[in-house]
């Protein structure tokens, strides 16, 4: 079988789906070596494929002339298929919620969530709208759409009004180098690097409002100023750890992106939070290894990663009870994102008797992309 693979995102690591795409194409050669992998990119790109993979290069009209997004649309839409056409793929895979209209063959299409769909801030402009519109109706086109989670799919069927049997499920996993760190060197530099606290609770990611970073700043106020009864072994506040918040801080304070550094100041914490900016990749198996809790209140998420990746550190975790989390580390201490007080209380309860919620039988990213292959396989 030939897979012809879209690869905009290829290269785009800072994006989710540019980390889905290249811990799936490492893999999925070795998940199925008899089957041809061709990657196409929009551009020649400084990030090589993995062995295993032939690079087409299919330029879609300039970004200057078209503008960003309808360079993009183009490339979806127009390049790809005609792409997957010359070169007589066997299967069309778009590993984002992109897929073409006009299917050049059997296709398949992975929807990481339906943000754009669900959560009202995030509908964007008349654009936006009837983009997430276009990829809706081509979503129901394909032959298979896969997802992250249990939770995500129950969305799509029910959202996107598509048959059960065809759309599935695979749980991503945490990349292998999600690792208790316990070289005292190493977590010795990171914490030099970083200027972290002695203890610590970590939270790791965005700012924008369904992360829910105000709503964890508020928590640990309420923690820090005893407002709520706590389960703590120690009568004192100086017994709470301090909060390193981490990722890179939103640009301007608006209601999309609030910025944690002035709820912080409003709640009179400031002293207690420490905002460590953008993390490097290498970097963060030691910087969760060295919190004492990772807390991650999302409101909404296609899968959680970091959750995962966390609880691969194994680092005790809480998280919110909704969407794809409790998927995402099966033994985390699960809470009412929005329930300020519960949320203080789970992280007091949690810090006082940790838990450690790494599974035992660990997943892979080899693992998601067996039974990625094996759905694609199944395609007439």
């Amino acid at each position: 079988m030939h897979v012809v693979v879209n690869g905009w995102f290829w290269g785009q690591m800072a994006t989710g789906s540019g980390q889905y795409l290249h811990s799936l194409a490492q893999h999925l050669p070795q998940a199925g070596a008899a089957h041809r992998y061709t990657l196409v990119l929009p551009a020649i790109t400084t990030s090589p494929a993995p062995a295993g993979w032939q690079v087409v290069v299919a330029a879609a009209p300039a970004a200057r002339s078209l503008g960003a997004n309808l360079a993009k649309l183009w490339f979806e839409q127009i390049t790809f298929p005609a792409t997957c056409r010359r070169l007589r793929a066997d299967l069309a895979f778009v590993p984002y919620w992109g897929s073409p209209w006009q299917r050049p063959c059997p296709t398949a299409v992975t929807v990481h969530d339906l943000i754009p769909l669900l959560l009202p801030a995030y509908r964007g402009g008349a654009r936006q709208r009837a983009y997430t519109w276009l990829v809706s109706q081509t979503a129901r086109r394909a032959d298979l759409i896969l997802t992250d989670s249990q939770a995500s799919r129950q969305d799509i069927v029910q959202h996107l009004r598509i048959p059960d049997e065809r759309v599935q499920a695979v749980l991503l996993a945490a990349d292998e180098r999600f690792q208790p760190v316990t070289d005292p060197v190493e977590l010795a530099r990171v914490r030099t690097r970083y200027s972290l606290p002695g203890r610590f609770i970590l939270y790791l990611g965005g700012f924008d409002v369904r992360k829910n970073v105000a709503g964890l700043v508020r928590a640990y106020a309420r923690w820090a100023r005893r407002e709520v009864p706590l389960l703590l072994r120690s009568g004192t506040s100086d017994a709470i750890p301090h909060l390193v918040i981490a990722g890179k801080l939103p640009a301007a304070d608006t209601p999309f992106t609030p910025d944690p550094r002035r709820i912080a100041a409003e709640e009179g914490i400031a002293d207690r939070v420490h905002f460590i900016g953008w993390v490097d990749e290498a970097d963060k198996p030691a910087l969760v290894s060295l919190a004492s809790l990772f807390v991650f209140p999302s409101l909404y998420e296609g899968y959680g990663l970091p959750v995962a990746e966390a609880a691969a550190c194994g680092a005790p975790v809480v998280t919110s009870n909704r969407s794809s989390l409790p998927e995402a580390a099966p033994g985390a201490v699960l809470v009412d994102p929005e329930d300020v007080d519960a949320l203080a209380l789970s992280m007091a309860e949690t810090l006082a008797a940790p838990r450690r919620t790494a599974p035992v039988q660990r997943r892979t990213w080899l693992d998601v992309a067996r039974e990625t292959l094996t759905l694609l396989e199944e395609l007439p």
